[in-house]
C-alpha cells in the first residue's frame, strides 16, 4: 500500500520552475525528474524486468559504437526536447558532437529507446512520441514493451517521413546508428 501511494506520489508535478532553475535543482537532487512545459516530474525507480532489458539493449549498441563517434547513454543523461521540457530517455544513441557546453544533456539524439512501464506507457506512446518525432536529428524511436516481447518502431525514412513497425518473435531491427547496429527482438528479451 505505501509502495503504491509514493508510485503515485512520484508521478505528481512539483512546483512551476524556470528552465535555470530546473537545472540548477536538478544537479542537486538525488532524484531524477523530467521537465515539460514548466513543471517537475520525479521519476520512480524501474523493476528489476525493466532494467534488463534497458541494460541489454544499451550493451548491445555501446559495444556496435565502440571505434565509431556514436555515444550510447543509459537512462541518467537528459535530453533537452524543445525550450521548456526535458526527458531522461532509458536508452539514447548520439553520433555528432555534443552541440552545447553543458555536460548533463544532449540534444541531437539519433536513436531513443523508452521501455514501458505500468505508469509510463501512455506518455511514452503520446506525449514522447510526439516530442520527440520533432527532433531534426532523430531517426528511429523504439518503444519496448516490458512485459511482453513486442517493440514499436518508429522511424524517419529519407523523404523525411514517419513510419511504425510493431515487431515481434525473431525480427531484427535495422537501426540507423550507430553505424551497422542491429537488435533482435528475441535477444533483448531472452531469459525474461
Amino acid at each position: 500500500m505505501l509502495y503504491t501511494r509514493l508510485m503515485a506520489e512520484s508521478a505528481k508535478p512539483h512546483r512551476h520552475m524556470s528552465v535555470e532553475e530546473y537545472l540548477e535543482f536538478e544537479e542537486g537532487s538525488s532524484v531524477k525528474h523530467e521537465y515539460v512545459d514548466g513543471m517537475v516530474y520525479a521519476q520512480a525507480g524501474a523493476s528489476d524486468r525493466h532494467n534488463r532489458i534497458s541494460g541489454k539493449i544499451y550493451r548491445r549498441l555501446a559495444d556496435t559504437a565502440e571505434g565509431t563517434p556514436c555515444r550510447v547513454y543509459m537512462s541518467d543523461m537528459r535530453l533537452f526536447v524543445s525550450g521548456n521540457t526535458f526527458y531522461y530517455p532509458d536508452v539514447m544513441v548520439a553520433c555528432e558532437p555534443p552541440e552545447t557546453d553543458n555536460p548533463t544533456f544532449r540534444r541531437d539524439p539519433c536513436l531513443i529507446v523508452e521501455v514501458t512501464s505500468p505508469s509510463t506507457a501512455q506518455t511514452d506512446r503520446r506525449e514522447k512520441l510526439t516530442a520527440y518525432r520533432k527532433l531534426p536529428t532523430l531517426r528511429a524511436y523504439l518503444i519496448v514493451e516490458q512485459n511482453e516481447a513486442r517493440i514499436e518502431h518508429h522511424f524517419r525514412d529519407e523523404n523525411d517521413e514517419w513510419w511504425r513497425a510493431e515487431l515481434t518473435g525473431e525480427t531484427s531491427i535495422p537501426l540507423p546508428c550507430p553505424p551497422d547496429a542491429e537488435l533482435s527482438v528475441s535477444d533483448i528479451y531472452e531469459g525474461l
